[in-house]
């Protein structure tokens, strides 16, 4: 059976109807991770142009983390359900979606959804959202998958507009972006230079196509990224600060840029002649369609650190903030 064909516990989602009622986990009031707590709150119903999700897999992010400890959320209102992506299948649709059949496998990103997030069993989320999960790649890894590939590749892409035979330096390369931008970098024939930590992020970069690695807590992390780009770096994705990545940016070349999305601390400094592109990842109709050609192009993979049940969403954010991620972490919905 193929991955875009449906298993039985999607089948069973299909002949199921949309209950009143569902589990999710929300916060009650910001603070540590101990403050997600299972709740039974109403399914959300779609509007004339949003679409119903079941949803299977949500992915957990730092930012999730950084709404839930009252960083980055504004006019919050409680219960608050987390979750910025996932996928699942396609459960109801408003009376003017008509891109989508009932059943479909898709995958999702909307920040701050005003329905609720996707740590939860369904999400009404606007159609133009909503992408179809390409076939090379399982729930799981679409759950993972959807706003850090949309953020890799917008990156790499648009923002940066990678040429073949460029030298390019991902910085935070090790991460839930950086794993998937290093691949689509490396089918744009650029020379990738990932800075991540450890020697398991080393072993996976080569494989995922990285010329050179390079562990960024190391002292010799700027003579290494010298060594590998003698004639300096066109570009940098900046996936983390530090004083290393400053330090990085001297060495990119007159009329280089570097980009980063919105939210990396401390930001990469300014430079004379660089172009420093801050961005945040967008999704619409031809940006889903993008992506997933470039999943197939890339034969993309997508590392998953852990998986934990929804019920344990405090534990995988736990597991977040002791660091060393590897990819991303994902929560399994049903």
């Amino acid at each position: 059976m193929s991955r875009a064909a449906h298993t039985d516990d999607e089948r069973a989602v299909l002949k199921e109807e949309v209950p009143a009622e569902m589990e999710a986990v929300a916060i009650d009031k910001f603070g540590p991770p101990s403050v997600l707590k299972l709740h039974t709150v109403p399914v959300p119903r779609p509007g004339p142009y949003e679409v119903l999700i079941a949803l299977h897999y949500a992915g957990v992010g730092i930012w999730d983390a950084k709404t839930r400890a009252g960083e980055w959320a504004d006019d919050a209102h409680f219960p608050l359900i987390l979750g910025t992506d996932g996928a699942g299948v396609i459960a109801e649709m408003g009376d003017r979606v008509d891109r989508f059949e009932l059943g479909e496998r898709v995958w999702a990103y909307e920040y701050e959804n005003p329905k609720g997030g996707f740590y939860a069993e369904y999400a009404a989320v606007a159609a133009g959202n909503v992408g179809r999960l390409p076939q090379r790649l399982s729930l799981r890894e679409g759950g993972a998958a959807a706003v850090t590939g949309l953020t890799a590749l917008q990156g790499i892409d648009k923002h940066l507009a990678v040429r073949s035979g460029e030298t390019l330096l991902i910085f935070g390369a090790s991460g839930a972006v950086g794993t998937l931008a290093v691949q689509f970098a490396a089918r744009r024939r650029a020379r990738v230079i990932a800075v991540g930590s450890g020697s398991d992020a080393q072993v996976l970069l080569e494989k995922l196509g990285a010329e050179t690695v390079v562990d960024g807590r190391k002292r010799d992390a700027v003579d290494r990224i010298k060594d590998a780009a003698p004639d300096g770096l066109d570009a940098i994705l900046a996936l983390a600060g530090s004083p290393v990545l400053d330090a990085c940016v001297d060495l990119v070349v007159s009329g280089g840029r570097v980009a980063y999305p919105n939210g990396v601390e401390p930001a990469p400094k300014k430079r004379a002649q660089v172009k420093r592109i801050p961005y945040d990842a967008e999704a619409s109709p031809s940006a889903w369609a993008s992506l997933a050609r470039a999943v197939e192009a890339a034969r993309l993979v997508v590392p998953i650190a852990e998986t934990y049940p929804l019920g344990q969403a405090a534990k995988a954010h736990a597991r977040l903030e002791r660091g060393h991620v590897i990819g991303r972490i994902v929560l399994e919905i049903r």
